[in-house]
Order: structure tokens, then sequence, then C-alpha cells
């Protein structure tokens, strides 16, 4: 997989400049760029789909950050399935947009249409997820550290634990992320470093199976681990979605979230945050889905042909169940 702790600095090549097919949906700014009467960049964006209220997010950062920018933004939903981005990349690599960016939906497969965007001289940023590929194939990530994120995920379910009084053994159900996808990879790579390293004797992940990123498959894997597993002491969901699922699957069964099974997620949306200041989540772990202005500078760079990092990380916070009511008036999406 794409190491993202081991990018370099790499310049990139400009990419020709490219008409907009008739039939394409359009979603961009002005028909000039900002800096003048020059052209205005056009830029193919393949969306994984709207599994979620972080995708959600990310997707209105990215459309608002476009028409700001004076960017022209063909945007494609692949609805999670990776033969739809697929053929949304050949599609503007047909069309001839200068660049192409995608968030991937999983991490396998890619390499023939990257490939087809270098031939076509198109420059590929990716964002917000790795793909397992070569790196020449594309120029840059913009995105979050997935395994840190799991890492800091163990870290305060530490806290959480001491916070509780928790004593002895915890038994832990893990919400996976969609199979194959970085985000649920590196999440479950992060935590378990953790665990292994601190918490060998008294930390169990005593079920795992993937909630795919949704609120319905949180809900509906949560009441199967329940079935299996009655006296789980902690759930560790890969989104706040799958979490706020699971939480009804734990009311339905006559548990207390946030109490009976102590909760910790990631992503920071504002529907975790009003279940965490209702105690029902105990933590949460950010994951900034606001990356259109960071996306829409470097595509900027990329077609002047500057020179960008091969990882652009995002800021990100965590934050504890005592915190929530007061950041969440400060929550954007």
């Amino acid at each position: 997989m794409l190491n993202r702790r081991n990018f370099l600095t790499a310049a990139v090549g400009v990419a020709a400049a490219g008409t907009l097919a008739a039939c394409a949906k359009e979603d961009g700014g002005p028909s000039d760029s900002s800096s003048g009467g020059s052209k205005a960049i056009t830029l193919g964006f393949a969306q994984v789909g709207s599994e979620s209220g972080w995708r959600t997010a990310n997707t209105d950062s990215v459309k608002s950050a476009a028409k700001e920018a004076g960017i022209k933004l063909q945007f494609s939903d692949a609805q999670q399935k990776p033969e739809n981005q697929i053929s949304a990349i050949r599609s503007f690599i047909a069309q001839k947009v200068d660049v192409i960016a995608f968030s991937p939906v999983v991490v396998k497969g890619w390499d023939a249409v990257l490939n087809e965007a270098k031939r076509a001289n198109i420059p590929v940023v990716l964002t917000d997820r790795s793909v397992e590929s070569d790196e020449s194939l594309f120029v840059t990530l913009v995105g979050s550290d997935f395994t840190d994120e799991g890492r800091r995920a163990a870290k305060i379910l530490e806290k959480v634990l001491e916070k509780a009084g928790h004593k002895g053994k915890v038994k832990i159900a893990q919400l996976e992320g969609t199979t194959g996808a970085a985000p649920a990879i590196e999440r479950a790579k992060g935590f378990k470093e953790v665990m292994d390293a601190e918490h060998k004797d008294d930390w169990e992940i005593v079920a795992s199976q993937t909630g795919d990123f949704t609120r319905a498959g949180g809900k509906q894997v949560m009441a199967a681990f329940l079935q299996s597993n009655p006296d789980i002491d902690v759930l560790f969901a890969h989104n706040d979605d799958m979490g706020l699922g699971a939480i009804q699957a734990i009311e339905a069964a006559g548990k207390k979230p946030g109490k009976d099974i102590l909760i910790v997620t990631v992503d920071g949306v504002k529907d975790g945050f009003i279940a965490m200041s209702e105690g029902k989540i105990n933590a949460i772990v950010e994951c900034n889905p606001l990356l259109g202005p960071q996306l829409m500078e470097v595509v900027k760079k990329v077609q002047a042909g500057e020179t960008v990092e091969r990882w652009i990380k995002t800021k990100e916070s965590d934050f504890m169940q005592d915190q929530a009511k007061d950041a969440l008036p400060t929550r954007k999406y």
C-alpha cells in the first residue's frame, strides 16, 4: 500500500487544457480564473458516494471551493462502486480535463486507468484516501493519516476507560469501514498497533465486521454483535455514522450507549457531536472532510507546473464527551 509517511516532494508537469463534453455535469465557477482573463482550469472529480454525513460535507466543500476558486468542476458520484469511478475517470480523460482528482472507494485496482491518465498527460490528485499503486501515477494525496487516527482512537479509549472507572479485561467490538478502503484498513491497523503494544493482556477485540460506513450498516451489524457477544464493553466505530446506527441497536437491546457500552468513533460530524453531548458517545477522533480549499490550491499549482508535497495532511483534533457541548456550535459539518 501507498506509504503515506515516506512521501517525497515532486515536481508536477502541466496538463494540456481541454474542452468539456456537452453532456457532462458541470458544477463550476466563472469562465475566467480569478487571476485574470486566462482560461479557467477544468477539474474532473470522482467522489466515492454519499454514504455518510462526512462524505456529504466533503462533497459540499469541494463544490463550493471550486466555485470560489473559479475552477470548472466536472463532478461524478460513484455510489461506492469502484467501477463507476473508473468509468468517470475515463470520461474525464476523454473530455481532456486539465486535472483529475478522486477519493478512491478501495485501495486496489487503479493501475490501468491511472496509466491512461498518464498517457493523456493529465495529472491525478488523490483526495481523502490512498491507493495501492505506482506512486508515479499520481501527483499528491490531500487527506488524513488514517493509521494515526486509529492510534489516536486507542489512546483516547484509555482516557474513556479511566474516566468510566473500568477495571480488568476490556471486550471490544469494532465496526469496520468499507472492505478494502484505505480508512478501514489503516484505522484498524493503527488501533491494533497500540492495543498490541500496550494492552495485549487486557484488551480483546471480540467482534469485528464491516458496516460499510453507513448508519444502517452500523445498526444491523451491532445488533448481530450483541446477539453473539452480549457482554461487550466498548465499541470502536470507524466512523460516526456507523456509531450512530449502533446506538440504535444498543438501545433496542435495552442497554445504555455511553455507559453500558463505551463508544469511540471517528469523523466528528455534527450528529456525532449531538450524540456525544447527550452522553451516548464517549469520544470522537476528528477526521476533517473540508478538503475543498486545499484541493483547489493544489490543482492550481499542478496546472501551473509548480512543486507540491507528496502528502498534504489535514489538521485535526480529538474530543472527549465533556467537550461536546462547547464544541458543538463551532462544528462546520
